[in-house]
């Protein structure tokens, strides 16, 4: 099947406007979303599992999902002494005595490491919510020691394509199609504002491997950007009887750990104040993960939502020029995931 610009749904914005800076502070600082009520959401039951759990947006998201009654919560983190502290936090946050909050290991770095983890979820009894929120943020270029990709790449972009695709068998087996799961995958909204330098490069994951193209903000956006190419391919092949696929964004909150490798240095000094001048709270942001992932239908399937509200992806997205750079991307990045078989799961699940 070839890629094609995905038919975008009647937004109260274009994604011109969207993509604005000036529209981005105008969120910030006017909009505060709502917060999901236990009285309208009630989880019991329900098993969900939140990557990058320990800390940050994921560490709220989980404290929302507790708040809702949640029957079983698991922690997927890279470290686990920091994912049983975590544990231990939010013990209070329970609104179900009997639930459970577990901490399992998941490093995006090691493809090993994410089919074990996936291995694993295929002994659980059910399995209704994933958030994707682990990713990082590179201040300096890296090449991953495995994979040899540059880590913003790979751990934001092809590991968690990976992951969300070895998670569709699973979640699908562990739901009816009448009541599919749903998989969220946490965005931003520096997509829309990647410059995407490297388009025009053939073979194009491979053009982020080098060096001189290297700029730790440039990369971080059009990791986010690649996820956004994913999602709208994504949702060409799996029917939301499957599973309900979206992304969210969050907006920029105060208080995560994302940028940690720019502290103590002057551009990092310089952002820290930025995000706490116009940044949210944790618990704010974290409110539209919680909606992204407990509330709406299929009709948010391969969309992206902010603010609670549908909202359109990077303007890129939608043009001719982006459908053939996301036919390009996917036939590279299935080639790369051809040791797992990726291919072949998205065909088997779209019969």
């Amino acid at each position: 099947m070839a890629f094609m610009a995905p038919s975008a749904p009647t937004f109260d914005i274009s994604p011109e406007k969207e993509a604005r800076q000036s529209s981005f502070l105008c969120r910030q600082l006017l909009i505060t979303p709502p917060e999901v009520s236990p009285q309208d959401v009630d989880l019991n039951g329900k098993t969900a599992i939140v990557t990058g759990a320990n800390g940050g947006l994921g560490l709220e998201c989980c404290r929302h999902l507790l708040g809702l009654n949640i029957t079983r919560l698991i922690l997927a983190v890279r470290d686990e002494s920091k994912g049983i502290a975590a544990r231990e936090s939010l013990a209070a946050a329970k609104r179900n005595p009997d639930a459970t909050i577990e901490v399992w290991k998941l490093d995006l770095s090691a493809y090993d490491s994410i089919t074990s983890f996936v291995e694993h979820t295929q002994t659980l009894n059910r399995l209704d919510i994933i958030v994707l929120n682990a990713g990082v943020f590179k201040s300096k270029f890296e090449l991953n020691p495995s994979t040899h990709h540059e880590e913003d790449i790979q751990v934001n972009y092809l590991s968690t394509v990976l992951l969300t695709i070895l998670l569709l068998p699973v979640i699908k087996a562990k739901n009816t199609p009448e009541s599919p799961g749903r998989i969220l995958l946490v965005s931003s909204e520096t997509a829309a504002w990647a410059k995407f330098k490297e388009k025009n490069e053939k073979p194009l994951l491979a053009a982020f491997d080098k060096p001189e193209t290297f700029d730790m903000a440039e990369r971080y956006y059009t990791s986010k950007l690649l996820v956004q190419f994913f999602l709208s391919q994504l949702a060409n092949y799996i029917p939301p009887s499957v599973a309900v696929i979206a992304a969210c964004n969050p907006g920029l909150c105060y208080g995560s750990t994302l940028h940690r490798e720019t502290w103590g240095t002057i551009p990092g000094h310089i952002f820290s104040g930025f995000k706490r001048a116009i940044g949210r709270p944790l618990d704010i942001g974290a409110r539209i993960l919680t909606d992204g992932a407990v509330n709406h239908g299929k009709e948010i399937h391969g969309q992206y939502l902010g603010d609670c509200k549908l909202k359109p992806m990077a303007p890129l997205i939608y043009k001719p020029e982006g459908a053939k750079l996301g036919e390009l991307l996917w036939q590279e990045t299935m080639a790369e995931l051809s040791f797992a078989g990726a291919e072949n799961i998205v065909q088997d699940l779209s019969n």
